[in-house]
């Protein structure tokens, strides 16, 4: 992608940290969009919870990425935290992309995040792009956040659902709470340890990122995990392996949904997600495998 500006929504995650810093090293004029006052001229601010962000803020960018959304493990999901879950989300994308549709001369790209929680419990049943969503609480959440990016899309402004799987690093997400305990030697399969992760190393979620923004020809949902799904039994005997400490003792459910609260869902289900459509496009994954993912994390 030639020097660029890029307006990115949720810079301040994991994810958003990793992709702006990524694209700042690169040349890039990155806007940060912030719920604060603004305290440096790459910020701008906006307000999800409103539903409300200036179109002038998006003009003259040639992307919007959009990453906000509260974060799905930070507590206990309660009834109030399940609505703000969804409010952060929904209403934000709503904002940013009925901005996008309202400029003269729009972005190229509206990227906007979402999660292969779309999919539900999926067993050992393997899923692409092209499968149905499931039902509960994640699964139609994540339709109706895709849904809100529709305004952009409509307007003619190519559009990406990034759906993104677990993960792998230390600093935060499922993987972030995990590895202090196998660090301590306490790890070991999780609950059954029988179903399904579809996970992604930091660097290849940033990297997949770059590269549905460059690709012009590119549109619609892409599943942002790596080729071969593994049980959790076996992830975990990697993490034993590459950390060097026993991971024999399995963690009961319950403690589980102790130590990483709503992202326990997360851990506890089975999802065999294919990533067909963003390998289909000639992306290649520097980190494909369990162990390569777990030491880039290191």
């Amino acid at each position: 992608m030639q020097r660029s500006r890029i307006a990115v929504a949720g810079a301040s995650g994991l994810i958003g940290d990793a992709l702006v810093r990524s694209l700042v090293a690169d040349g890039h004029d990155v806007v940060r969009l912030v719920r604060r006052t603004p305290r440096s001229a790459d910020e701008a601010h906006w307000d999800p919870g409103r539903r409300h962000v200036d179109p002038a803020v998006l003009a003259g960018c040639d992307a919007v990425v959009n990453l906000a959304g509260a974060g799905v493990g930070d507590r206990r999901w309660t009834a109030a935290y399940k609505a703000r879950i969804r409010s952060s989300r929904v209403d934000g994308t709503a904002a940013l992309a009925r901005a996008v549709a309202s400029l003269d001369r729009p972005p190229r790209v509206f990227v906007n995040g979402s999660a292969i929680g779309i999919y539900g419990d999926t067993g050992d049943r393997p899923v692409d792009e092209d499968s149905p969503p499931g039902s509960g609480f994640l699964p139609e959440l994540c339709v109706e956040w895709e849904r809100a990016a529709a305004p952009a899309e409509e307007a003619g402004v190519r559009t990406v659902l990034a759906r993104t799987g677990l993960v792998v690093s230390r600093r935060g997400g499922a993987w972030g709470r995990l590895f202090p305990l196998f660090k301590a030697g306490l790890g070991g399969p999780l609950g059954g340890g029988r179903q399904y992760w579809s996970y992604i190393a930091l660097h290849d979620e940033v990297a997949a990122l770059r590269h549905l923004l460059d690709r012009g020809d590119l549109s619609g949902p892409f599943n942002l995990t790596a080729p071969e799904p593994l049980t959790n039994r076996e992830i975990t005997a990697a993490m034993g392996r590459v950390l060097h400490r026993p991971a024999v003792f399995p963690v009961p459910a319950p403690v589980l949904r102790t130590v990483l609260g709503g992202l326990a869902g997360d851990v506890l289900g089975s999802q065999r997600v294919l990533p067909r459509r963003l390998l289909e496009s000639g992306f290649r994954f520097a980190f494909p495998g369990i162990e390569e993912a777990l030491r880039a994390a290191l």
